[in-house]
């Protein structure tokens, strides 16, 4: 009964042409592909993020031990495998749309069996971006901010722009406020006041951790 298949799918209405009904294939795949495209876009930077700030280089987070494996020679090192796997995964997962636009490109209207690998493409990339998701929601429930990180002098110069806006604040104009900041730096006088007041819509700090979990839990919502 297309009728009642297509009310209990929420569609407007159903196909009456055929040759429209196969042409559709492909289509409606590459669309659902490329959205989940683009959430491994996302989760992928996030997992090249977590590497990079776990090196010796930055130190900004770390995992429990249990989370990390260690080098084959460096005794000291710890290796964030789950984001590295994760991130190459997200990076597969970025080629599905482009894979469904190859096997579609060259066919002529009408159905053709090469349509039935549509299904072996997404349906395994769908599976995999919400094992991904999953897998992201808990090692972040476990990934540790370091703190103190910031009272290193090398990041002194992060804090100029908040100093500017301080005395800006205090009725400085902004010019000369920028001028006598950027002179003390100049000078090697530069003291920062480590003082961060972000307050207004859009600052960083605005978005608390609970939030983004909750929005990483609706987004997996929406591929069960």
């Amino acid at each position: 009964d297309r009728t009642m298949t297509t009310r209990l799918m929420g569609f407007e209405t159903l196909h009456y042409n055929v040759v429209a009904a196969q042409m559709s294939r492909g289509k409606s795949e590459r669309a659902a592909a490329s959205a989940i495209a683009a959430i491994a876009a996302t989760v992928g930077r996030l997992a090249m993020d977590v590497c990079l700030f776990m090196s010796q280089n930055f130190g900004f987070v770390s995992l429990p031990d249990n989370l990390t494996t260690g080098s084959s020679i460096m005794p000291h090192k710890k290796n964030p495998d789950v984001f590295e796997i994760m991130r190459g995964r997200c990076n597969r997962l970025q080629s599905v749309p482009n894979e469904i636009a190859l096997l579609t490109a060259n066919l002529p209207i009408g159905y053709h069996r090469d349509m039935q690998l549509l299904k072996d493409i997404l349906f395994p990339a769908t599976t995999e971006i919400k094992r991904t998701l999953s897998m992201c929601d808990f090692m972040l429930a476990h990934l540790k901010v370091n703190a103190g990180i910031l009272d290193d002098p090398k990041y002194d110069y992060l804090f100029t722009v908040e100093d500017v806006n301080r005395l800006v604040l205090g009725g400085v104009p902004f010019r000369e406020a920028y001028r006598q900041v950027g002179m003390a730096v100049q000078r090697g006088q530069y003291r920062p006041t480590r003082e961060v007041r972000h307050t207004h819509e859009g600052s960083i700090g605005n978005l608390c951790t609970a939030e983004i979990r909750r929005k990483m839990e609706r987004v997996m919502a929406e591929f069960e």
